[in-house]
Formats: C-alpha cells, sequence, structure tokens
C-alpha cells in the first residue's frame, strides 16, 4: 500500500501572548499508510492537534513538508483537492452543523463541490446509511444525543468521498455511550469502507484496536508501533504522565506480585483468558 499521508522534518511554532514563539512541532516525520487506522495519543499541549491540522492544510509547515497522497499542503492551488482527500472531524459537533435538517446538514459538503443534485441524493443516502443515522434524515441535528451529532458531522465527511479522515478527539465530550458509537462508527469506516483513519485521542481505550498508535510528548513523537508494543512500556508511559488501559494496568500490578503475564493483553477477552491461563 502506498501512504497518503507523508510528513518531513516538519516543525511549527504558535505566538504567545508575550510575543514568544513557543514550539509546538519539533522536527516530526511521518508516514500513513492508505488504508490503515493510526491512533495518536499525548496530553494537551502534546502538539497531537497541530499535527492533525496539518494534515488537511489548515495548518501550513513553519518548516518541512506535508505531502497528501502526493501533493504539497503549501502549494495554494491544491489545497481544495487536498481538502477533497482528507476530511477533518473536530471535538464539537454543533460547531459543524450548518443546517436544519439532518440530510441537508449532509449534503453541504458535496453541495459546495459542484455534485450534481442526483449524486448528491445518492451520497448522503449513502453517508447516513454508513454511519447508521439514515433513519434520522428528516430530523433536527439540535434534537439529536451528542453521539449522534458526531455520526452526522461525520456522514458529512464521507459524503464527500475522502481517502482519508482525521478526527481531532471527536469523542472528548462526549458520554461512554456516545464515545462507543463513535468509535465503532470509524472503524466501520475503516474496515468495511477502507477509509484511511487518523484518530487523536486521550482515551487509552480507543486506541487499542489500532493498527498503530503514536505517542507525542512536546511536539515529539516519542513511541510508534502496534498497540500492544507501545503499552508494554507501561513505565515509560507513566514517566512521561500517561496511563496505560485498564486490562494492562491490571496485569502490571499483577506481574509485580509475582505472576508472569503478557502485557500485550489488552482487550478484556485477552486479558481474562490470560489470568485464567495462569490460575488454571
Amino acid at each position: 500500500m502506498s501512504d497518503i499521508i507523508k510528513i518531513e522534518n516538519l516543525t511549527y511554532s504558535y505566538v504567545t501572548e508575550d510575543g514568544k514563539n513557543s514550539l509546538a512541532l519539533d522536527h516530526i516525520d511521518l508516514s500513513v499508510e492508505e488504508g490503515s487506522f493510526v491512533a495518536i495519543l499525548g496530553h494537551n499541549g502534546s502538539g497531537k492537534s497541530t499535527l492533525a491540522k496539518h494534515m488537511n492544510a489548515i495548518l501550513l509547515p513553519e518548516g518541512g513538508k506535508v505531502y497528501v497522497a502526493g501533493m504539497d499542503t503549501s502549494d495554494e492551488s491544491l489545497i481544495i483537492e487536498i481538502r477533497r482527500q482528507i476530511g477533518m472531524v473536530f471535538q464539537n459537533p454543533d460547531n459543524q452543523m450548518v443546517a436544519n435538517v439532518v440530510e441537508e446538514d449532509v449534503a453541504f459538503g458535496p453541495e459546495n463541490l459542484g455534485i450534481e443534485p442526483g449524486e448528491i441524493r445518492q451520497r448522503v443516502d449513502d453517508a447516513l446509511k454508513q454511519v447508521g443515522m439514515f433513519e434520522f434524515r428528516t430530523h433536527a441535528p439540535h434534537l439529536l444525543s451528542g453521539g449522534q451529532k458526531q455520526r452526522i458531522a461525520i456522514a458529512g465527511i464521507i459524503a464527500m468521498r475522502p481517502r482519508c479522515i482525521v478526527l481531532d478527539e471527536p469523542t472528548a465530550m462526549l458520554d461512554p455511550v456516545g464515545r462507543e458509537e463513535v468509535i465503532r462508527t470509524i472503524h466501520g469506516l475503516n474496515r468495511q469502507n477502507g477509509i484511511t483513519v487518523v484518530l487523536i485521542t486521550h482515551h487509552m481505550k480507543e486506541t487499542i484496536d489500532a493498527d498503530r498508535l503514536l505517542v507525542m510528548k512536546d511536539g515529539r513523537i516519542v513511541a510508534d508501533g502496534a498497540p500492544c508494543e507501545v503499552f508494554r512500556n507501561v513505565r515509560g508511559l507513566k514517566e512521561i504522565g500517561l496511563d496505560v488501559p485498564e486490562t494492562t494496568e491490571l496485569i502490571y500490578q499483577l506481574n509485580k506480585e509475582g505472576f508472569n503475564l503478557p502485557l500485550e493483553a489488552l482487550t478484556v477477552e485477552e486479558c481474562s483468558r490470560a489470568i485464567y491461563a495462569v490460575l488454571s
């Protein structure tokens, strides 16, 4: 598979209130393979949201390069095409709602791309079915739950047929039920439709089933690998102020008491099987 996103030596700084430069991204090198599911984990201020905004040219590099499907994001003539390829979903779904009816909201993006009406109708229906919200197509968005609103926001993006969706903490404002709805939806888009997913989050559990997990700290990538590999380094993650999934923490504590359990058992099922095998 080819890379849908390629980042080379990316740097970016913000200007603080006192006029000084604060380095947000510190020489980042990163490639995202098309069709993959990549999760990015880190505290507030680690640079993960700044990195996400470079992936569809909301922000442009101060230094280095970002390429989307081979297109240089610094080339202004390519911005529209880049944003066709990479869709963005943000924390607050209310900020992405532009219409009073769900299907009209989902149609907004394709309309702005100049898609003809018959094709828009098909895209809207397909997108709503993919996120499990087709039956709500004539509802008012403001009457929906937080998780349903976020799924509508995702539908609005996929109606534009992007190759990749970047989600910047899409579950941060949701309750556990809403979080589960959204995570299940984006995994379905990745596995069933082949859409590349980049998920920015601070919820450990949301990263477990990713193909690849990046950990960021102070504008740099400090860990990169499969989730089971990254979470094995419990001590290292704790040293930078990050937790690990509850299953990993349980096994870590049991191993400190003399057990010999695999730290890569991340899901509840894997964890329970590992403990059962030792106890039996």
